[in-house]
């Protein structure tokens, strides 16, 4: 292990001028899912992830992402009172005005139709990226009659804005489309549930939004879509009748906006991200030519399957980073953590130079 972590880094330092940049060994000791990582104000690195029952835990690096030391339960939820009371999925941590910010998704005690998915956004405050982290509102960010997960919040620099970017669940949403009537038409699925990513403008207090969510991102409709094989593998090998978009995260790159996304089923090995372009950060979005961008390697002889949920940290040397989380071969039935070198060409091409693994 330690040969080959030096190898790698030596490989980083000749290819690209690394000042800030990691050398990293995939996976890293991390075991969880959706994972999301801040570089806070005091150098260091935190780590959040779906890992708890009752709410949130993290990790803290400091040095340079090398090694990682608990910090223990940092939001706690599912207490009586509280609006939430479990499922506490997809955590994201943002710094704004010395106080930190904790957006994630749960199923809310609000439930008056017994609905199995009753999934909403929320937001939590502390004064340290270490928590404790206490609901800024004991209440969802905004009601919608749909559940809804994976909040990912964009500060807009060039407006001053914020949005905030969420996926519908596929729970009760089934949509017509070609590839659903194939698979009727072959007796293997009476429909396909599907999952949207919206966006929407969100109020400076964090208290709600401003204006109507609009759609953003959708499975494919036509089966000649470019695509609609990639993200449809989980419904056409048949592992379930559901096509999802989640995971979003959207940053700036010069002047255009880029959103990443995942396609196919969390908990198998057709995970995958893609990603879509925009001159505004509400679209509308052209997905790329080249998605995936990012998909397990097994099929080719690696060891990672079912890669996704992402988000993308930029360092101060100016490389890109996508955090995420895959599942080995050796051990499918558990998500774990990989950090790779993500890459924008001056043509605006986006690409990811993983999964990559440390030799064991």
């Amino acid at each position: 292990m330690k040969k080959y972590l030096i190898s790698l880094c030596v490989l980083l330092i000749a290819t690209t001028a690394i000042a800030a940049s990691p050398c990293i060994a995939n996976p890293i000791p991390l075991k969880f899912g959706d994972p999301f990582l801040l570089h806070a104000s005091d150098g260091k690195y935190y780590m959040y992830g779906t890992s708890l029952a009752d709410g949130f835990e993290a990790f803290v690096s400091d040095d340079n992402l090398q090694t990682w030391k608990p910090v223990g339960q940092v939001y706690k939820g599912a207490q009586p009172g509280q609006w939430n009371e479990s499922c506490f999925w997809a955590p994201e941590v943002y710094e704004r005005g010395g106080k930190y910010y904790l957006f994630f998704s749960a199923n809310s005690r609000n439930n008056p139709t017994a609905e199995e998915e009753n999934f909403k956004l929320g937001v939590a405050v502390a004064d340290s990226p270490a928590g404790p982290f206490v609901d800024l509102y004991n209440r969802p960010i905004f009601e919608i009659d749909y559940p809804v997960i994976d909040a990912n919040v964009f500060f807009d620099d060039a407006s001053g804005r914020a949005y905030i970017y969420f996926s519908r669940c596929c729970y009760k949403h089934p949509v017509e489309s070609e590839i659903a009537q194939k698979l009727r038409k072959e007796g293997v699925y009476d429909n396909i549930e599907e999952s949207w990513v919206y966006g929407v403008e969100l109020k400076p207090d964090f208290s709600g939004i401003l204006g109507e969510p609009v759609a953003l991102l959708t499975p494919p409709a036509k089966l000649d879509d470019p695509q609609a094989e990639w993200e449809s593998r989980s419904a056409a090998r048949h592992e379930v009748n559901r096509r999802w978009t989640e995971g979003s995260y959207i940053f700036r790159h010069g002047d255009t906006y880029y959103i990443m996304y995942s396609a196919n089923f969390y908990g198998g090995g057709n995970y995958a991200v893609g990603y879509a372009t925009s001159k505004n950060p509400l679209g509308p979005f052209v997905k790329a030519a080249n998605n995936p961008v990012l998909q397990e390697n097994a099929s080719k002889g690696g060891r990672v399957l079912g890669t996704g949920h992402n988000m993308v940290l930029k360092m101060a040397d100016g490389n890109y980073y996508t955090v995420y989380h895959g599942r080995m071969t050796d051990n499918p039935g558990e998500r774990v953590v990989f950090i790779d070198r993500l890459e924008i060409s001056p043509e605006g091409i986006l690409t990811v130079a993983g999964p990559t693994t440390a030799l064991k």
